[in-house]
């Protein structure tokens, strides 16, 4: 069985942190080979709604600056939105007000105002901001990797330094649990369904300020992605038929044609919540080096460029 000792670099983790981060390092001429227990489709980042938004990520000043580097990357690849899934789209961020954007990003966001009454029910942002199609964004980093010579392999690892070569970069999200062990790592369970699209072409986010549950709507051509859910410390990956029924209703108080639309799957993924990123480097007893770049939680696309760059910074200088 390969064990990595031809390469430079062993990501470990085929999410959307690990593709990124071995794209970054192929493109800078490391041998890289990605080792991930499921594939891309598979993962927990298949299941992301995938705005640009940093969500239930720590530390915040640092999340937003990856966020930032990531929004270069995200509008570049906005122009080829059928190749890389990124498209640049309208929406409402509910409950956020302008102080939760001045400082950071309000520069960056072209067109950000008050969200009216006729666009939003409650106060809010209306904002254009990247929107990502995971089911062509995935497959679009596995190529961009090929193209720059690394390669995925299906393969479960029990130990990080189990691969051979003389980097291995862990990006394991919730397994980082179990494998580093690192037991500040939890889960957050979100629930989607996805839906046939009755002709929304904007999306929204709204959190209700009594209960606090969150519904949002993210369009994708004809589909549509409701959310959602954040069931801390849960870990069962199956949908539940009645979160399922309540993420409709509260997505078709915000558009009322969701109600009839039909369903066309349901989806549960695990946000790998930490107090905050690891990001850093560790030298091994035998001299080899280990990269940690995990704990993203709900933001891991948003910074998933961001962290990679950084993460190959501590690699290559």
């Amino acid at each position: 069985m390969e064990n990595g000792r031809d390469s430079d670099v062993v990501v470990v983790g085929g999410g959307v942190i690990g593709l990124t981060t071995a794209v970054v390092l192929a493109e800078r001429g490391a041998r890289v080979r990605v080792w991930t227990r499921e594939p891309a489709e598979r993962t927990t980042s298949a299941v992301a709604g995938a705005l640009w938004w940093p969500y239930r990520i720590a530390p915040l000043e640092a999340a937003r600056a990856w966020a930032l580097r990531s929004l270069d990357v995200y509008e570049e690849l906005a122009g080829r939105p059928e190749r890389t899934g990124v498209r640049l789209v309208e929406g409402v961020l509910g409950e956020t007000g302008r102080d939760e954007v001045d400082g950071w990003a309000a520069a960056r966001l072209p067109g950000l105002r008050a969200a009216t009454a006729g666009e939003y029910r409650g106060s809010g942002l209306w904002a254009q901001l990247p929107l990502i199609d995971m089911s062509i964004h995935l497959p679009w980093l596995r190529e961009q990797l090929a193209a720059a010579g690394g390669s995925v392999g299906i393969r479960a690892v029990e130990r990080l330094t189990e691969p051979a070569a003389p980097v291995v970069v862990n990006c394991t999200g919730t397994g980082a649990r179990g494998l580093v062990p690192d037991p500040s790592v939890r889960s957050v369970r979100g629930q989607v369904v996805v839906v046939e699209n009755p002709g929304i072409r904007t999306w929204a986010v709204s959190t209700d300020p009594a209960s606090g549950e969150m519904a949002y709507v993210f369009p994708h051509g004809d589909r549509l992605l409701l959310g959602g859910t954040a069931e801390e410390d849960v870990w069962s990956p199956e949908p539940d038929p009645a979160r399922s029924a309540a993420i409709v209703r509260r997505c078709a108080a915000l558009w009322p044609q969701i109600a009839g639309a039909r369903v066309l799957e349901h989806r549960v993924g695990l946000r790998p919540v930490r107090h905050a990123v690891r990001l850093e480097r560790e030298v091994l007893p035998d001299g080899r080096l280990l990269v940690h770049n995990y704990g993203h939680g709900g933001a891991g696309v948003t910074v998933a460029w961001g962290c990679a760059r950084e993460a190959a910074g501590l690699i290559t200088g």
